[in-house]
């Protein structure tokens, strides 16, 4: 498994996060709730990329799920540990470094104190989007069925044909793969091949693909940039429009 030279670059999105920092079963999470009425027992899990909880876009992306009325919940699975946003400005972290003290025996088992916890609050129905480095947790989760839905934008650590075969083979969630024109982690050289490998998935399979985009593009892109913006807003969209199909 191994990561892009984009997965440590992007561009910090302005505005003012409106959620909170909450503990749940001891994991710090940022929360962000629908206003008004909303169904108590759905949750939307936002998996971040190396950048978690601390870069403003991750939450200012997780409000806006919840503007569209779900209560979302960004767990920090990398415990205490993100890459600094000053980093992604600079775009030259050393993330083969970072990455060995954050594999899944360290991040997955917060993700699962707080899904555990939040079952026991009387949620029974998970969304999970995922980007980037989330986006293997995406998969994960459905592997084991956890999740009810489930949307990959520009995913990296997937195994290709491996894990999408297992996907097929394991799981019953439907999947959106938000893709893009460079991307390394998931190229455009198999894209054709995973929506062949999903052709006779009955649960649900969508692959959007947004021209001119780089890995990153959903939550790290520079806005400055049309085509960039336009993959931006289309990648939320098509995602809200997922959970209200599915979840």
């Amino acid at each position: 498994m191994s990561f892009c030279k984009d997965c440590v670059k992007g561009v910090t999105h302005e505005g003012t996060p409106t959620g909170k920092i909450e503990q749940i079963a001891g994991v710090e999470c940022y929360v962000a709730t629908p206003e008004g009425d909303y169904p108590k027992n759905k949750v939307v899990l936002f998996l971040p990329d190396v950048f978690g909880i601390p870069l403003v876009n991750n939450k200012l992306l997780a409000d806006d799920f919840a503007k569209n009325g779900f209560k979302t919940i960004l767990p920090d699975y990398l415990n205490g540990d993100a890459i600094p946003a000053a980093e992604m400005e600079a775009g030259n972290f050393d993330i083969q470094k970072w990455f060995p003290s954050h594999g899944q025996d360290a991040t997955r088992p917060p993700l699962d104190k707080v899904i555990a916890a939040l079952k026991d609050a009387g949620v029974t129905d998970f969304g999970a989007t995922g980007y980037c480095f989330g986006g293997r947790y995406v998969f994960d989760l459905a592997f084991d069925n956890v999740i009810k839905v489930g949307v990959a934008s520009h995913p990296s650590l997937l195994k290709f044909p491996d894990d999408f075969e297992k996907y097929v083979a394991t799981s019953k969630t439907p999947l959106l793969i938000n893709s893009c024109t460079n991307d390394s982690m998931f190229p455009k050289e198999v894209h054709e091949g995973t929506d062949a490998i999903f052709a006779k998935f009955e649960h649900g399979y969508k692959r959007e693909y947004f021209d001119g985009c780089s890995h990153g593009f959903a939550v790290r892109g520079d806005l400055s940039d049309p085509k960039v913006k336009a993959g931006k807003e289309g990648a939320f969209v098509s995602a809200v429009e997922w959970f209200l199909k599915y979840l």
